[in-house]
Order: structure tokens, then C-alpha cells, then sequence
């Protein structure tokens, strides 16, 4: 759950999420698949943003991925947010089989996806005429995504690397940073990254300023916790979060939610 200029939306970590856990080898938990998670809330939450913090780029074909993105896209009237990784979860990967290569392939796939994704995302492939992608990775060949991505340039794309060339990808990619999952309400991190990814953005000829910064916090299941939470919410909009992921157990179900809500997200829509 986060905070968006007084909207509330939901982001999803389930199943094929680079953001199940923070440790590499757990394999338990109950989840769903993310992006079908999401398609079935759309309609039940209308005009709210929705969101992947993040999917790995080891789990999908780019194409499948742009596909299922422009699909969430029109169903939500363009408030849909597609998070990406490069990938992490050994446990994960190992359980069901799919490759995990080392880091440095991660991010050469990571890239290519991101080039993929950002064509297939863009005017050619929405209008029939189709695109083409040479180079390594995923090449395109006249291909088309139609219907087309109802907001213009395709959904926004979220990138959450926390290395030089993950930010580096960000800069040049992506429209937000979430902040990772296993570093929740630590302030002085996310202040570090943020000063890291302003630096890139300049570098990159881009505006920082018109880039999201998503801190996250847990908010868990008590009073106590909640306060706490909203505590480091505010700490977190003093070192320049623009965008708050508020996570809440999912053992603590509708009331949980609702309590977070209550006390955490609409205190600070509020100011």
C-alpha cells in the first residue's frame, strides 16, 4: 500500500516478485502471480494506481511482460506502475526451475528487457506499424502491441537497483526508484540513494525533480507499530520522498489494511 497525492493505491510483491522476501533462500509463504493478482483488483478499485515492486526480468519473456503491463495499463484508464528487477531470489528461481545466471547477465537481461519493454511501449508498436530491435538480448522484428498502452509512452517503469549500474539503468529508464523491501524505515539509506539517483539524473540531461523516490516502511499489526511507522513516514518526506510503500502483513487481512489506512497513509495525505 502507499501514498500518492491523497489516492491510495496497491502494490503487489506476490509470486515471481523480486520483493517475496528478504531472504535469498526462503521458500515458504502464500502468494499469488502478481500481474494476475492485480488485473482481478482493477475493477473492484477503480481509480486506483496499481503497481509491481518488482518483477524480475529472469521470470518473463520482455514481450509477455509489455503484453501483460498494456493490459493493466487500459484496465486501470493508464494508472498502472511496472516495477523491474534484475532478479535476486535464489530460492525462488531454484524451486521452479528457472535460470538464474550471475549478476552481471542479470543486468545485461535486465537492460535488454528495458529496451524491449520501452519499444514495445512506444508509438509504432501501438499503431500497427511495428517495431524492430537489433542487439543482444531480445531482438524485435516488426513487431506490434495492440491494443496500445492507453497512457502515452506506456505505463511508467519503476527500476529498484541499489548498485552503479542499476542506478545508471534507472536514470536512463525509469520514471521511479522504490526503495528496497528488506530495508524498510532505514531513512539514512534512502536518503543516500536518492542523493545517488539525483546525481544520475543529472548526469543523464534528465530533472530529478520529476523523477519518484518510494520510500518504504512497514507498518505491522498493532497501535504501537502503526505510530511508530507514521513517525518514519514523516522522516522519510523530510529527506525527500515524493511516494510512500506502506506494507502491511498480509495475516492481518482487511483489518489491517484498513487500520493502516486510517492511521498511517491518511495522516499523511492530510500533511
Amino acid at each position: 500500500m502507499w501514498q500518492r497525492a491523497g489516492e491510495f493505491a496497491v502494490f503487489d510483491a506476490g509470486w515471481m516478485s523480486d520483493h517475496l522476501t528478504d531472504a535469498s533462500q526462503e521458500r515458504g509463504g502464500v502468494a499469488f502471480e502478481a500481474f494476475t493478482t492485480l488485473a482481478a483488483l482493477a475493477h473492484r478499485i477503480p481509480g486506483r494506481w496499481l503497481g509491481v515492486a518488482v518483477a524480475s526480468a529472469t521470470f518473463r519473456h520482455p514481450a509477455m511482460t509489455a503484453k501483460a503491463a498494456t493490459v493493466l495499463d487500459n484496465v486501470t484508464g493508464g494508472r498502472f506502475i511496472l516495477g523491474l528487477g534484475a532478479g535476486w531470489h535464489e530460492g525462488e528461481h531454484e524451486t521452479f526451475g528457472i535460470p538464474m545466471p550471475p549478476l552481471r547477465e542479470r543486468f545485461d537481461r535486465l537492460e535488454a528487457t528495458l529496451r524491449a519493454i520501452t519499444a514495445l511501449f512506444g508509438p509504432d508498436a501501438g499503431a500497427g506499424r511495428g517495431v524492430s530491435l537489433d542487439g543482444p538480448g531480445f531482438p524485435l522484428r516488426d513487431a506490434t502491441n495492440e491494443p496500445a498502452p492507453v497512457r502515452p509512452g506506456g505505463p511508467a517503469i519503476w527500476l529498484g537497483g541499489q548498485r552503479p549500474r542499476g542506478i545508471r539503468l534507472a536514470a536512463r529508464f525509469a520514471e521511479g526508484w522504490p526503495m528496497p523491501g528488506n530495508r524498510p524505515g532505514d531513512v539514512a539509506y534512502f536518503a543516500g540513494k536518492r542523493d545517488e539517483i539525483r546525481r544520475a539524473l543529472e548526469a543523464a540531461g534528465r530533472d530529478p525533480d520529476d523523477f519518484t523516490f518510494a520510500a518504504q516502511l512497514d507498518c505491522g499489526t498493532s497501535l504501537e507499530t502503526r505510530r511508530a511507522a507514521l513517525n518514519i513516514a514523516r522522516h522519510f518526506t523530510v529527506a525527500g520522498a515524493n511516494h510512500l510503500i506502506m506494507g502491511v502483513p498480509a495475516a492481518a487481512g482487511p483489518e489491517g489494511l484498513a487500520a493502516m489506512a486510517r492511521e498511517v497513509a491518511e495522516p499523511m495525505s492530510h500533511g
